[in-house]
């Protein structure tokens, strides 16, 4: 019989998950019984059923094999059969989510801080999946939380480290520890979604790409997957080793984190698409030559052709997406004479409609899609459903996005993010915001006048939950929008994000430039909120 052994503790401060669990720098998470604590409380909550199968994984930063060793001796000890954890401790978020799902397991631990930079002075994250294979929900998660104040001990049991490099089986205890191929039951799900077969024939007649994996988790599976089962050439994938910094960059596909790949995209030697992904993997950016492709437009774009990719043909159920993204999906929706369904920032709330059926494609403007095929966002999923979609059309991602448009419409779109602000300032600034919704209505400013204004709330359409304050909405008479919320992906001072849309029918300017279109949203904003003078930043860091 194993001894297990129980660690006297006490509770640290500011253990509440995030919209995607928690997230501290490494050398918090390096303060003695720190990830042990929160661990620890997941499973006090959870209470596994005795056998209980576990996956456990991350992107590969640093500080994931130290936390994978100690998370597989407390699983033994809390009664846990079997861990199955990635090789070199490698699980991108929809790998695991996957995983999660076709073994049965009752939950997951996912390492990662996602699109956060990574290193001995950078970022860390701990989150716990539910059996569906989602993030866990407000219920779960605010219970964590509850637990993590008045955690008292934590249990281990005493064994030495898993070779993590090696696949196969291990006893830890009495629980058995499985080593799986990271890249393998993904790789295979996707031949499953999509027509490889198509996909193959572009790049034999010489279609071309470039998917940066930014040194992060989805190297493994690009390789696999775009080069030697579709057979790109090799090279097409680039910084697709994972690397526990990053290579010292910051893994976010956006255009300033990502800008050699637009750079690529907007010359004259570009590839027919370029595509990157992030830390974890769940996130994507796609870029066709000389055309960036906003995620929100992305999404709209999915939804419209999903039913290309053999898996989804005749069942598109519905389409959801976050409140800050913009509506470009809703005109799909009503076009396709399917529900909509406007939810709050954070995959989890995504949910239970995919699970309830009642929706197939969700996305985020964060640079975050997927389907039902798992409860995650994920990255190569979107980039492959892009490929199948331009090998069945036949056409670049200039010309799907022209012809879209021309369809339902543009909605111009920008998202602001001032980063590591004062989180005084910022939280004065949305309090004042907050004090000012009522009277709001019927102001003017410029050319622009209010017509509603609200702090968002959401009311789950299948468990009828309450999730109030995900942000603040200025709506304009003309339709356009303006929307202020604070992350909650950040580990360090606050960041505000300021959310800018307008509408232009089929028959007006579809193809002007963004921030000219949106220079009266950006002004009304600044007007509405004093951004100036409670951030002390005249212009965002980051403009997607």
């Amino acid at each position: 019989m194993t001894r297990i052994v129980t660690v006297p503790t006490t509770p640290y401060e500011g253990q509440a998950p995030g919209t995607s669990g928690l997230r501290k720098k490494v050398r918090v998470f390096q303060q003695p019984g720190y990830a042990e604590n929160f661990i620890q409380s997941v499973f006090d909550v959870v209470k596994p059923a005795p056998g209980a199968v576990l996956v456990i994984g991350g992107d590969g930063r640093f500080h994931n094999r130290t936390v994978i060793q100690q998370a597989i001796r407390m699983a033994a000890a809390n009664g846990y059969g079997r861990v199955l954890v990635g090789q070199g401790g490698i699980l991108s978020t929809p790998a695991a989510s996957h995983v999660i799902r076709k073994y049965g397991a009752s939950g997951g631990l996912v390492l990662s801080a996602s699109h956060n930079p990574g290193g001995p002075d950078e970022d860390f994250g701990i989150k716990y999946n539910i059996a569906n294979g989602g993030p866990a929900p407000e219920s779960v998660t605010s219970a964590i939380h509850a637990r993590t104040v008045e955690i008292d001990r934590w249990l281990t049991v005493e064994a030495a480290d898993v070779d993590l490099d090696r696949t196969g089986e291990v006893l830890v205890g009495e629980m058995t520890v499985q080593v799986i191929d990271p890249v393998a039951d993904y790789a295979d799900l996707m031949e499953t979604l999509f027509d490889f077969d198509r996909i193959r024939g572009i790049v034999a007649s010489g279609f071309t790409m470039r998917f940066d994996a930014m040194s992060a988790v989805t190297g493994p599976y690009a390789h696999e997957i775009l080069e030697r089962r579709l057979g790109f050439a090799p090279g097409t994938v680039v910084n697709g080793t994972p690397l526990e910094d990053f290579g010292g960059h910051h893994p976010d596909p956006n255009l300033i984190h990502a800008k050699e790949l637009h750079d690529l995209m907007m010359g004259p030697q570009a590839p027919d698409l370029g595509a990157a992904s992030d830390g974890d993997g769940d996130r994507n950016l796609i870029i066709g030559r000389g055309r960036f492709v906003t995620p929100s437009d992305s999404l709209a774009m999915l939804a419209a052709n999903i039913e290309i990719a053999p898996a989804y043909r005749g069942r598109l159920a519905g389409i959801a997406r976050s409140m800050p993204t913009s509506g470009a999906a809703d005109r799909v929706a009503e076009a396709f004479g399917v529900p909509c369904y406007e939810t709050p920032t954070g995959w989890k709330f995504f949910g239970n409609l995919l699970d309830a059926g009642k929706v197939t494609i969700c996305g985020e403007e964060s640079a975050g899609t997927g389907s039902d095929h798992v409860r995650e966002k994920d990255g190569l999923w979107a980039v492959l459903l892009w490929l199948n979609i331009l090998a069945v059309r036949g056409i670049s991602v200039d010309e799907l996005a022209k012809s879209h448009w021309a369809r339902f419409g543009r909605n111009y779109y920008a998202r602001h993010d001032y980063e590591g602000v004062d989180k005084a300032g910022a939280d004065t600034l949305m309090a004042e915001l907050l004090a000012a919704l009522p009277s709001l209505p019927g102001t003017v400013f410029g050319p622009l006048v209010v017509a509603h204004a609200d702090s968002f709330a959401y009311t789950d359409p299948v468990d009828h939950s309450v999730s109030a304050n995900q942000g603040v909405r200025v709506l304009f008479e003309d339709g356009s929008r303006v929307v202020f919320r604070l992350s909650g992906t950040g580990t360090q001072g606050a960041t505000l994000r300021v959310y800018l849309e307008r509408y232009e029918a089929p028959s007006g300017h579809l193809d002007a430039d963004t921030g000219v279109m949106l220079e009266a949203q950006v002004a009304a904003a600044e007007a509405a909120a004093g951004i100036v003078r409670h951030t002390g930043r005249t212009a965002p860091d980051v403009v997607t």
